[in-house]
């Protein structure tokens, strides 16, 4: 089912990030984490104990933070759990404020009258472990007192599940009515199917394929290097330098790769042409474009909300994702997944094709939407997922009407 979708152009000369750049011409903090002092926001913290990892480690003492809306209902059979993308938080809806950096990630989709309803269903957003935003990550202080840093533990996509799993628990919730999620939050949404089936009873697969391919890995692999390679990095080890001191040359430089793999040529060439975003001449006279401005500012503020040691453990647990991995391949991870699935595709996503998501619809046995992927043709790329709310809406809406 192809789903088409309108986006407008905004000229170059009024782009909103280019207007807002004086705001992020202060020293950058040495990492964006959320810490324990800092305001808590709209927050709340759950522990879960200790988690046993795929690696045949343990991490210690795990705490989720998480964000809720709308009521329980007494059968507590109204759950709807969302996972968010690589660089989203538990802040899925409210307002930029104290302890939120950035205003919530999906208002268009979460809340009264939306196409997740939150005067109808309770909606649980958890902060994934290894992220920055109240979960334990490479910023929480490890049991010795000091930032667990590069010490973090590797995390695979399973372990992340695992202690989604756990935390459900820990709130009273047996079973969700859907478990919803784009990008790397699809990931888990496959991994909660297959690991917890009789704990779900929907699933909505977003922009994200059952296995991270050569290609997709490849594309993660610079950025991390992009990281790794900041003199600032200094091994992971950054968390008492002053602020301009952290490693947020390389954390930038990653986002900015990244953008160019969620976006579009398309979007980036009819938005900013070549237009240069000041009165200096880019060709020799000191000026820039105006598409690098707009990476540049991207890139600074991603450094204002984000851990550089968080970015590499998310990335790596991407790299990790395989729904076949020891259960006899992709197609029979497949086969086995019992509840009711949306998977939608976005027609110009170059990071997670449209491939990936045809392979999991037509090895689904109960999507709603028959064995192809719903399409939504938008000109924002993989991106498409958090910006065209109506046509992800109506998808939604679909599932939650199965």
């Amino acid at each position: 089912m192809d789903w088409q979708t309108t986006s407008e152009t905004v000229p170059a000369s009024i782009v909103p990030e280019a207007r807002a750049a004086h705001q992020l011409a202060g020293r950058a903090p040495a990492t964006g984490a959320w810490r324990a002092g800092d305001p808590v926001g709209d927050r709340r913290f759950a522990r879960i104990g200790d988690l046993a990892l795929e690696s045949g480690q343990a991490l210690p003492d795990v705490r989720i933070a998480y964000e809720t809306w709308g009521t329980l209902a007494p059968a507590r059979d109204n759950a709807i759990l969302v996972l968010h993308a690589l660089t989203g938080d538990s802040h899925v809806l409210g307002p930029a404020g104290p302890g939120h950096p950035s205003a919530g990630w999906w208002p268009g989709v979460v809340g009264p009258g939306r196409a997740i309803d939150t005067d109808r269903w309770f909606v649980v957003a958890p902060n994934v472990v290894g992220g920055c935003q109240g979960s334990t990550g490479p910023s929480s202080v490890a049991p010795d007192g000091v930032e667990w840093g590069a010490r973090f533990p590797f995390l695979t996509i399973r372990d992340q599940v695992a202690a989604q799993i756990a935390f459900a628990r820990e709130l009273g919730i047996e079973r969700f009515a859907a478990v919803v999620g784009g990008s790397m939050g699809a990931m888990h949404v496959l991994e909660w199917a297959v690991m917890a089936p009789d704990a779900v009873e929907r699933i909505a697969v977003l922009a994200a394929p059952a296995a991270t391919t050569a290609d997709q890995i490849a594309l993660n692999s610079v950025q991390l290097e992009a990281v790794r390679s900041d003199p600032a990095f200094r091994g992971g080890a950054y968390y008492d330098a002053p602020d301009g001191d952290g490693p947020t040359r390389g954390l930038a430089l990653a986002r900015r790769m990244a953008m160019l793999n969620y976006r579009t040529p398309v979007e980036l060439n009819q938005r900013f042409e070549r237009s240069w975003q000041s009165g200096l001449d880019p060709l020799g006279g000191g000026g820039r474009f105006a598409v690098e401005s707009y990476l540049d500012f991207h890139g600074n503020k991603f450094t204002r909300r984000f851990d550089a040691n968080s970015y590499l453990v998310l990335t790596e647990a991407m790299n990790s994702h395989d729904l076949g991995r020891g259960r006899d391949g992709v197609p029979a991870a497949l086969d086995g997944i019992e509840a009711r699935a949306l998977v939608l595709g976005i027609d110009s996503d170059r990071y997670f094709s449209l491939e990936g998501q045809r392979e999991i619809a037509r090895g689904l046995r109960r999507t709603v939407h028959g064995d192809e992927p719903v399409v939504l043709r938008s000109d924002y790329g993989h991106d498409a997922f958090l910006i065209e709310d109506d046509a992800v809406g109506r998808a939604i809406g679909d599932l939650l009407a199965a």
